[in-house]
C-alpha cells in the first residue's frame, strides 16, 4: 500500500513533486528504472523551469515523484544539477538516465520526447539532475 502524499509531504516539507515521463506508461517505465538502480539521471528542457520555478532541481533537496495517479513513489536526493545543450549530453549522462544502452538510442528517445513537449533543437538546453534513490514509498517499512 503506498502512502499518502499529505503524511510523505509533512516527512519532506521542502520537497517538490513531479512525475517522470509524459505518459502513464513511460512514467511507470521510468520508476521502475530508477527503483532497480539503473535510473540515476535526468533532464529536461530548460524552459520548463523559468527563472525562480520551485520546481528547479536543487542540490541536497528531496524530492517526491509521483505514479501518474498522483500518488507518492519515490524520493529522490538531487546530487548535480547542470545546464547541457541537448548536441553535447555525454553518453557518461545519457547512460546514467538508464533508458538506452547507447547515446545514439538516447538522443533519439530524448528527440521524440521533446517533439512531442513544445518543440525540439539540437541546440536546446536541458537542465541536467543526478539523483540518488532515498525511498521508495512502494515498499512497506
Amino acid at each position: 500500500m503506498c502512502m499518502d502524499l499529505k503524511e510523505v509531504m509533512a516527512r519532506y516539507p521542502d520537497a517538490q513533486t513531479f512525475k517522470f515521463g509524459d505518459s502513464a506508461a513511460l512514467s511507470a517505465e521510468l520508476l521502475a528504472l530508477v527503483r532497480s538502480g539503473q535510473k540515476k539521471a535526468t533532464c529536461g528542457a530548460l524552459r520548463y523551469y523559468p527563472d525562480g520555478s520551485p520546481e528547479t532541481p536543487v542540490v541536497g533537496r528531496r524530492d517526491i515523484a509521483l505514479e501518474w495517479d498522483d500518488n507518492p513513489a519515490l524520493v529522490i536526493e538531487t546530487i548535480d544539477v547542470s545546464i547541457c545543450r541537448f548536441c553535447d549530453v555525454t553518453a557518461d549522462f545519457a547512460l546514467a538516465e538508464g533508458e538506452n544502452e547507447t547515446l545514439e538510442g538516447w538522443r533519439e528517445d530524448h528527440r521524440r520526447y521533446f517533439e512531442r513537449n513544445g518543440g525540439f533543437d539540437p541546440e536546446m538546453e536541458l537542465l541536467c539532475e543526478r539523483f540518488r534513490l532515498v525511498e521508495d514509498l512502494a515498499v512497506e517499512g
